[in-house]
This record gives structure tokens, sequence and C-alpha cells, in this order.
């Protein structure tokens, strides 16, 4: 089956439902899973709004390093080899899929593993989607984990932990 898998993770809920995925399809597999975290400034980069944020790069990395932390952790406590990534989207002509579809060759992964929002109509139209656009660049199997689910489970815990608290 697969050797190596990619999970690309962002810190989102849907994201963090993928990597649970990955990490399930990876143990019973044995095979080395590596959680990557992309930088990405682009959309900061021409707006007026970057110039309020000068350290946003080391805060990208920050946020990077401590996300790859907890997929180590999460790897660890489930007995799943391999070491998680912080990569960076290129400053020209470059953007979120690219990288991911560049660190993947990089490591060779045989699959990828990735949350989608599901986002429809307007919503996707205006936002875009990181995991259609890369699905059109996969050169290997893609695996795309719904978050719908997961997001409704976080309001529904948000909502009992408000009228608990």
């Amino acid at each position: 089956m697969y050797r190596r898998i990619l999970a690309p993770i962002d810190g989102s809920i849907t994201s963090s439902h993928a990597l649970e995925e990955a990490l399930r399809f990876a143990r019973a597999n044995d095979a080395l899973l590596q959680p990557l975290f992309i930088v990405d400034l682009q959309p900061v980069a021409y707006d007026s709004a970057a110039t309020f944020y000068p350290d946003m790069r080391d805060a990208l990395l920050e946020e990077g390093r401590r996300l790859t932390k907890d997929a180590a952790a999460r790897m660890e406590r489930e007995g799943v080899k391999g070491s998680p990534r912080v990569a960076e989207v290129g400053l020209i002509g470059d953007d979120i899929a690219q990288c991911i579809l560049r660190c993947g060759e990089d490591f060779g992964a045989e699959l990828v593993v990735m949350g989608t929002h599901g986002r429809r109509g307007w919503q996707r139209l205006m936002l875009g989607s990181v995991a259609e656009r890369f699905m059109r660049l996969a050169r290997c199997p893609v695996m795309l984990v719904p978050g719908r689910e997961a997001e409704q489970q976080a309001r529904e815990r948000e909502q009992a932990e408000q009228i608990a608290g």
C-alpha cells in the first residue's frame, strides 16, 4: 500500500480531522507520515496591513513550529513514524497548492491526506480552494477529508461549554 503519506495542516478543525485520518492510515500501513505546515505571506505581502505586521513571517513560522510539534506528539502517541515539516510559499509565482506539491515530491509522498471545507457557490468562488487546486496539480493519489462534521462538533462543544460555564 502507501508507504509515505503527506498531510498538510493549518491549525483548523478540518485540518486536525484530516491529520487524524492520516494517522490512522499511516498506523494501519506502517507508513511514514509527514505533517506539513505552509507559511504563506502572499495575501498580506501587498496589503497595506503588512506594514503593521513587520513580524508576520516570524509569527507564522512560530505557529508552524507549534502545530508541527503538536502533530509530532500525536504521531508519537499513535506509534507513527515520520517527522513534520514547515515550508514557505515562494515569493514569485507560487501558491500553497504548488508548495504542497513541491514538498510532496521532496518527501516522495505516495498519498496526500488533506482536509476540505466543502465550500460551495460564492464562498468557493471568492475564497478558492487549496484542496481543489492541489487536486488539479497532484501527481499521486489524494484523500480529501470533509470537515463539516468536525466543525459542527466543535461548535456543539463550544455551545455546551458556554452553557455549562
